[in-house]
């Protein structure tokens, strides 16, 4: 798990590694969702945190001098990711969707927010603890995605009430 303490590069992998998670869990939970509207969220989360995950990686090939697009690729595809940005489980998180709170729309915002909010929350402990000015400002960014991500939840939890 990313503490702050890496430097630019390891900041990069790690948190990549826990965007892709999430992105894995949010397309699990879109197929998997009863309601129409949670599979809809679940997919635009999704597609988001794959946005997140291109980000990331053309920041590491913008800086590593070894641009190996093929290598980065094959570490994409071998590579597991069993926590979120939130710093929570993948499996903990595919358990709590079998739970009767989560089952509906309403519930599957919840999670949802719960998931954007402890990532923002860890991204931006990240980015005051970070000993390394580069990884402060990637770790800034990266809150300013989840910031959104929470808004646009916030406002479908509105829309669903």
């Amino acid at each position: 798990m990313i503490t702050g303490k890496e430097d630019l590069l390891t900041a990069l992998i790690e948190a990549y590694l826990m965007e892709k998670g999430t992105n894995e869990f949010y397309a699990s939970a879109a197929e998997k969702a009863v309601n129409t509207a949670a599979g809809k969220m679940f997919g635009e989360l999704s597609r988001w945190e794959e946005q997140h995950m291109e980000y990331i990686q053309y920041l590491y090939q913008s800086i590593d001098q070894n641009r190996d697009i093929q290598g980065f690729g094959d570490f994409k595809k071998k590579t597991q990711s069993p926590d979120t940005e939130a710093g929570i489980p993948v499996r903990d998180l595919e358990k709590k969707l079998d739970l009767p709170k989560y089952a509906d729309d309403q519930g599957a915002v919840s999670l949802a927010l719960e998931i954007e909010a402890k990532a923002y929350n860890l991204y931006r402990k990240l980015s005051e603890g970070s000993s390394d000015s580069n990884a402060r400002v990637v770790f800034k960014e990266m809150m300013e995605q989840e910031i959104k991500h929470v808004d646009y939840l916030k406002k479908l939890r509105a829309q669903l009430a």
